[in-house]
């Protein structure tokens, strides 16, 4: 039996390791988008990154495209916008077998989406988070997980947020001047990746794609000194996390490693949902 061989290098570089496998990773030139994608070039896979605007000075995204690596320029809402982009990937890199889902708007306390109370919170600031992080997500999954489905299987990775299992404590945010409140469009979408992706572990579960969602905690990205003091205070390790520190569990869920896991949610936020 398996279980009863040591388990070296070469054993762990079969449950680790993605050569041979192309990744497609959605929002790649956010904060954590370079990250995984990043972290998925350096387990060997080959790596198409999406997103609609490459000009964010904070993302950590290789400058150049390469054998390995390309660039595509995709808006997630829109479905024919995310076909060209497979097609690209298709053509320079091979058939995808993994999907980040990754795309999505948060709403810090800087943000220009229009927020404030529930009982006058904006229908407009409701729809065009849905579309971009509850449709774009479905619609990523549609046109990439589909093709997977009928090209031998593979991995997608949902990222949601622990404000979807979790209500916001607005507390956390109340030290501004002017009142900021964690909307509830961005919890309610965050809440509903984890139904899309139970709903599609069953669907294609006898195409061999496994689908699983991956909760973050807050990430520090060098924010208000009293937002980062209320929200670690919340936290049982005391802080936020580190940008590549859920290089992990991408690496876990995109490779054999995971091989039996589908339908999951990994909850990944330094011990916040325990309290």
């Amino acid at each position: 039996m398996r279980g009863t061989e040591k388990t070296g290098p070469g054993e762990l570089e079969r449950l680790f390791g993605l050569k041979g496998k192309v990744a497609i990773v959605t929002g790649a030139a956010g904060q954590l988008g370079g990250e995984y994608v990043r972290c998925l070039l350096g387990a060997g896979a080959r790596v198409g990154a999406f997103d609609i605007n490459f000009n964010n000075p904070g993302s950590t995204l290789p400058d150049e495209d390469s054998e390995d690596f390309i660039k595509v320029r995709v808006d997630v809402t829109d479905r024919a916008s995310i076909e060209r982009g497979l097609d690209e990937v298709i053509k320079k890199l091979g058939s995808p077998n993994i999907l980040v889902n990754n795309a999505g708007i948060d709403v810090p306390p800087d943000s220009t989406v229009q927020t404030g109370p529930f009982e006058t919170y904006p229908e407009s600031s409701w729809d065009e988070i849905m579309r971009v992080n509850l449709k774009g997500m479905m619609l990523c999954c549609q046109v990439i997980g589909g093709y997977m489905a009928q090209n031998g299987g593979g991995s997608i990775i949902n990222i949601a947020s622990i404000y979807g299992i979790l209500s916001p404590d607005q507390r956390i945010y109340q030290y501004r001047e002017r009142p900021f409140f964690k909307p509830i469009s961005y919890c309610v979408s965050k809440s509903g990746v984890l139904n899309l992706t139970r709903y599609l572990a069953t669907y294609w579960a006898g195409k061999n794609v496994r689908v699983n969602t991956l909760t973050l905690g807050g990430v520090f990205n060098n924010q208000d000194e009293r937002f980062i003091k209320n929200y670690s205070n919340r936290v049982p390790l005391g802080r936020m996390a580190r940008a590549d520190e859920y290089n992990g569990a991408i690496l876990l869920l995109a490779s054999d490693a995971s091989s039996y896991m589908t339908g999951a949610n990994l909850v990944v936020d330094g011990g916040y949902s325990c309290w």
